[in-house]
């Protein structure tokens, strides 16, 4: 029973939805709720203008004394008072994500340092605007959206009025009910045909006024109740500096680490050698030119190290003869074999073209290790003012950035294309192929 209870509810549901919008718009829950929105926001629009103004205006009367200062700090703090209820009513009613305002600054603490800080927030001030502005717009849009909807259903529901109100029917029209003392008659059925299709008319087109009204009120919230854009661009800078400074000092411990187990350890292995060698020269001359030439084999090693970690600081070639020379040697030295096309109308800012090497070099990398692919590419091209870089293989796939899964170090190859406005896209289902796709602003 609760099988097919929950079928035949599907079924129901599958043909509502079949309905055109139009149709299902007047009885959709959220229409409902944006009509609530403008009903709402007339009454919640008239406190919040009268207590701005009547503060504000009070506030800029006393800044003569002592108490003006205070009183528009108040007022300005219960703005902001106001703009946590409207965001929290476009939240519920609208489904509008409106971040918090960037919170206040205060350099120490006190009551004069916070009075400071919200006359000096450009948040506060915002706020204020927003309550003279919603105020005479809450007034147009309650306007509008009651007179269309209670029009479009009064009239939808004329026929029924008949019935309501027996008392103001006629008698030379069609007989509805009764008998011949107590009967009710429609006078003109083409009017109420035609009363009733306008009705439905005004009915279908109201939800979607009120949604461009509300549309209106979700920019005003966004606009003027949320972070500034350039607040938001401040707080992504910041992230993204923290990001820098996490990569570069990651990168620091890397040199050391590599020069301390790596070429380090290979010269003081060489620095004993020598000394051995050269206490044996007299002794025993064959021993000490075996020991000699053993040394020279290390040197050579040692040399090789060196020339590998300066190719990772930043390679000579990339310097001296840009990306296209720079990846090919890149893709030469990849355990499987890639294509490069390099596509650049010329050289861009040294920055960017340092990330766009170092990001095909990890990405090849990756493929060497872990695609089992026998063929890899490399694209990349110049379109407006981005640098684009498009690197696929045709592997097993399966790598996921967000599980840590596949290729290694994506994250932290994603987060250092993020600290310079650029994005990284990986497509990568399972059985292959592998597409990731780098885009760079062309000046950084």
């Amino acid at each position: 029973m609760v099988t097919e209870y929950g079928q035949g509810y599907a079924h129901r549901s599958e043909r509502h939805h079949r309905l055109p919008p139009a149709l299902r718009a007047p009885v959709e829950a959220r229409s409902w709720r944006e009509f609530g929105y403008v009903l709402l926001g007339l009454p919640v629009a008239t406190v919040l203008f009268a207590w701005t103004v009547t503060t504000v205006a009070l506030g800029a009367g006393l800044l003569v004394t002592f108490l003006g200062i205070p009183v528009l700090a108040a007022a300005l703090a219960g703005c902001r008072g106001f703009g946590v209820l409207e965001r929290a009513r476009a939240r519920g009613l609208l489904g509008l994500e409106v971040a918090d305002p960037e919170p206040l600054r205060m350099r120490k603490p006190g009551a004069a340092a916070w009075m400071g800080a919200m006359l000096k927030s450009g948040a506060s001030w915002r706020h204020a605007l927003y309550a003279l502005v919603q105020f005479p717009w809450a007034v147009f849009s309650f306007s509008v959206a009651v007179s269309f909807w209670t029009c479009g259903w009064a009239l939808l529901s004329y026929p029924l009025w008949f019935w309501v109100f027996p008392a103001y029917a006629g008698t030379g029209g069609i007989q509805l009910y009764g008998d011949a003392h107590h009967s009710v008659y429609l006078d003109n059925p083409f009017e109420i045909t035609v009363t009733a299709l306008i009705g439905l008319l005004f009915t279908l087109a109201t939800p979607w006024l009120v949604r461009a009204l509300t549309t209106v009120d979700g920019l005003l919230v966004r606009g003027l109740l949320g972070p500034s854009p350039l607040s938001a661009r401040v707080v992504e800078l910041e992230s993204d500096r923290g990001t820098v400074v996490d990569t570069a000092a990651a990168d620091l411990r890397r040199i050391e680490r590599d020069l301390h187990d790596g070429a380090q350890a290979r010269l003081v292995g060489l620095a004993i050698d020598l000394g051995l060698a050269k206490e044996k020269l007299r002794e025993d001359p064959d021993t000490a030119a075996a020991m000699v030439e053993e040394a020279h084999g290390e040197v050579k090693l040692a040399l090789q190290e060196l020339r590998d970690l300066a190719r990772g600081i930043h390679p000579a070639v990339l310097t001296d003869r840009g990306l296209d020379a720079a990846l090919s040697a890149v893709a030469s030295r990849c355990t499987v074999p890639v294509r490069v096309e390099v596509d650049l109308p010329s050289r861009p800012a040294p920055a960017i073209e340092g990330i766009a090497y170092f990001t095909v070099s990890e990405l090849l990398q990756n493929i060497g290790k872990h695609s089992r692919a026998r063929t890899a590419s490399v694209d990349v091209w110049h379109s407006g003012d981005r640098l684009l870089i498009q690197v696929t293989d045709d592997g097993v796939g399966g790598a996921d950035v967000s599980r840590g899964s596949g290729l290694a170090g994506l994250a932290g190859l994603a987060a250092r294309l993020d600290a310079v406005d650029g994005v990284l896209v990986v497509d990568s289902p399972a059985g292959g192929p592998t597409q990731v796709i780098a885009e760079l602003p062309w000046r950084g």
